[in-house]
């Protein structure tokens, strides 16, 4: 009995252990899950429709995400430029990297809606993603260079033009030699169901991926697809959200679009994350995209899976 006692004993604190780590990670995630549902709450709910249209709700959006930023303790750089007489800002935070601070990587998301919509998933949700994965990121020391900015006028009839807020971006970036090792675009992060049929896609791949809208979506160029597999590799190693990927010709529907694209045509690696868009939410860019369609609970661990891989990117 008295070989056994150190043993009981060291079962009792191992299990006491795991029982405090699962608490403190359930009480993490519920936190999560609040916060997220709150920056979603006040961009698609007290701000609403935000975009050059509508100059009011757009600064207002600037304004909360400023100061989302400020609060965490992060300086905030504006690239500003006009649109129709409209200011429009593109706002960046950075991380330092320790040894090698010239490589960066980078995640953005736009934080305009379409026209007629408030946008909580498209792309509230993104922004809402940005703001939770900046919080606190310096604990993970990153040796890389990391930079968060929430780009404006991603929207139409801005997409793909010299007016859109990534395409400013990516243009001045390039000019200035910024060696951008892997931009990550957040758009819509916020629909999931475990439904059969819930889940559609462009033609031919419903042969390859599931019928169920309860994974997280991973997608880029072909010329991104190391960049792809690392970060499938690096979430996976975290998360057990189910996640699928895919490398393709940007010709496939959907596939370039959100801020990816403007980083591709400047020569950068780039891959979006996204709960599919369109291919699953019915509400994609209607009046119907309002906070209460958005699964909060799924949502969060794919933010806290996505910190973990940034982390990883990072070093």
């Amino acid at each position: 009995m008295t070989l056994l006692l150190p043993l009981l004993l060291s079962e009792v604190v191992t299990s006491a252990d795991e029982r405090a780590k699962t608490r403190a990670n359930s009480v993490a995630q519920a936190l999560l899950i609040d916060r997220l549902r709150h920056h979603v709450s006040v961009l698609a709910g007290e701000i609403g429709e935000r975009n050059v249209y509508r100059p009011a709700g757009l600064h207002a959006a600037t304004d909360y995400i400023r100061g989302e930023f400020t609060a965490q303790g992060h300086q905030v750089t504006s690239q500003r430029y006009e649109v129709g007489g409209v200011a429009s800002e593109n706002l960046e935070v950075t991380f330092r990297g320790r040894t090698k601070p010239d490589e960066i990587v980078l995640i953005g998301a736009h934080y305009d809606s379409v026209q007629g919509s408030p946008g909580a998933n498209d792309n509230a949700s993104g922004v809402a993603a940005l703001l939770e994965i900046s919080r606190e990121f310096f604990q993970f020391t990153p040796e890389r260079t990391v930079r968060f900015v929430a780009f404006v006028n991603e929207e139409p009839p801005f997409f793909s033009s010299g007016q859109m807020g990534s395409m400013v971006y990516a243009k001045a970036a390039r000019e200035r030699g910024d060696d951008i090792r892997l931009m990550l675009s957040l758009e819509m992060l916020g629909s999931y169901s475990d439904a059969p049929g819930s889940q559609s896609y462009p033609p031919l791949l419903r042969f390859f991926y599931p019928d169920l809208a309860n994974f997280i979506a991973m997608v880029a160029n072909l010329r991104s697809r190391r960049q792809l597999r690392e970060l499938v590799h690096a979430f996976r190693a975290h998360s057990d959200f189910p996640v699928e990927s895919l490398a393709a010709f940007e010709a496939v529907p959907g596939l370039s679009w959100s801020d990816q694209l403007s980083f591709w045509r400047h020569g950068y690696p780039a891959v979006m994350v996204t709960d599919t868009a369109f291919y699953r939410y019915p509400h994609y860019h209607r009046a119907s995209d309002t906070l209460d369609k958005l699964a909060y609970g799924p949502m969060a661990r794919v933010v806290e899976g996505l910190r973990q891989a940034i982390a990883v990117l990072s070093r």
